[in-house]
């Protein structure tokens, strides 16, 4: 199963890391360290679902993939 890729960064203008989740418009999350902001992110991501779950809207397959990790096919 796979699951959603997510983007963790430092960011100098927040002074801190930034967690986001391509996939899931606007889901991202700050941490002062990168296991914070992944942690923080993983609770953003159950709660983006089941607001989206809850409004009747749909809910996007994981599908993102950084070109690093996509084959030359």
């Amino acid at each position: 199963m796979s699951d959603y890729h997510i983007n963790i960064f430092y960011s100098d203008e927040d002074g801190g890391y930034i967690a986001d989740i391509p996939d899931l418009q606007a889901c991202s999350a700050f941490g002062s360290t990168p296991e914070q902001a992944l942690a923080e992110v993983e609770q953003a991501k159950a709660a983006w679902i089941a607001a989206a779950q809850e409004a009747g809207k749909p809910v996007p397959k994981p599908r993102y993939r950084p070109v690093i990790y996509q084959s030359a096919n």
